[in-house]
């Protein structure tokens, strides 16, 4: 028997570059997250340390 042509290969193809797209998506907006609340953490720990009295 031989067999036919291979079935919804576009639509497949179509699904997993999307899929793809999405979770790049997401990875960048993690990441851009990640780098905006490493930044505030550092601008908070640097005036804390500058609110703090130098004490001789």
């Amino acid at each position: 028997m031989a067999k036919g042509p291979e079935k919804n290969t576009k639509n497949k193809a179509l699904h997993t570059k999307l899929l793809n797209r999405k979770n790049t998506k997401l990875q960048e907006a993690k990441k851009e997250k990640a780098l905006r609340l490493k930044a505030l953490v550092a601008k908070m720990n640097q005036q804390k340390n500058n609110d703090q009295p130098i004490e001789p």
